[in-house]
């Protein structure tokens, strides 16, 4: 039996949050990750709309909304695994760097208000060292904003997961070195990891316990780092029995992502997923 929980994206199964969430457990998954980029409307009552798409906008949606869409999740026999904020900067990018800080925050919270635990997003590039040995102005803000985030996170209940994938393990595990223990976690993307040059198994190693969330993706690397194409998951080049037994032998118990890349076969595609996952 299978140590690992099993979830996808709502926004792979359906336009509307609550069909998506019908058609997870009649796939067998036992939870869900919510995309809190997606908009989801409320009206001035703090009801529903009926344009409730597949992801939740986490500064838009009421008390009363939260509530019903815990029901909902509850009603289905499902728990949030992760809420994705997915954002076009990073948090060493002064552009805009507020807003971000903010809508996180506001990410971490809804999460917290849906029974998950961990936002996922990649924090952006991670500046080296000044020549000089003096702190990188990047690099210091990076670390500023992370801490931040932190400490928000130990209110919220939710805690930041960084992404491994176009971030280096070596260069995360540099970044946690420097921040508060706890502050922030990591999210592996095992086909990401590939493409960008990483192995998926050794970042496991690399990275152990800080691993908060797991997406298990394929891929087919390019000619050069940060290219290459996803495909259906055991048909690539991530040799995912040695990532599920890595992730095992440093005891990680929480949950497994799917991400189906065939929009027409979705189902067959998680399906066949979950047997290539408790088969390990």
């Amino acid at each position: 039996m299978s140590p690992f929980r099993l979830c996808t994206s709502t926004i792979h199964l359906s336009a509307t949050l609550r069909s998506a969430l019908r058609r997870a457990r009649l796939l067998g998954l036992e939870g869900v990750e919510i995309d809190a980029r997606s908009g989801l409307g409320s009206d001035s009552t703090g009801g529903l709309g009926p344009g409730i798409t597949g992801g939740l906008g986490p500064g838009g949606l009421s008390q009363t909304g939260r509530r019903q869409i815990r029901k909902w999740i509850d009603d289905e026999g499902l728990a949030v695994a992760a809420v994705a904020f997915p954002t076009r900067g990073g948090y060493g990018d002064p552009e805009r760097l507020e807003g971000r800080i903010a809508a996180t925050k506001e990410a971490m919270s809804l999460a917290h208000a849906l029974g998950a635990s961990v936002v996922t997003n990649h924090v952006g590039e991670i500046p080296p060292a000044a020549d000089d040995g003096s702190a990188n102005p990047r690099w210091k803000l990076l670390v500023e904003v992370l801490a931040d985030l932190g400490t928000w996170g130990s209110r919220s209940g939710a805690v930041l997961a960084a992404e491994v994938g176009r971030a280096a393990p070596a260069d995360l595990v540099r970044l946690l070195a420097a921040l508060p223990e706890g502050a922030i976690g990591c999210h592996l993307v095992t086909g990401a990891a590939l493409v960008h040059g990483h192995d998926p198994v050794a970042a496991v190693a690399t990275l152990g316990e800080r691993i908060l969330h797991v997406h298990a993706t394929d891929a087919i690397v390019g000619a050069f780092a940060g290219r290459g194409r996803a495909v259906v998951l055991g048909t690539g080049q991530v040799d995912l029995p040695a990532v599920l037994a890595a992730l095992d032998d440093h005891a990680y118990r929480g949950w497994i992502g799917i991400e189906p890349i065939d929009r027409m076969g979705t189902d067959a595609e998680i399906a066949a997923a979950i047997q290539a996952i408790a088969a390990v």
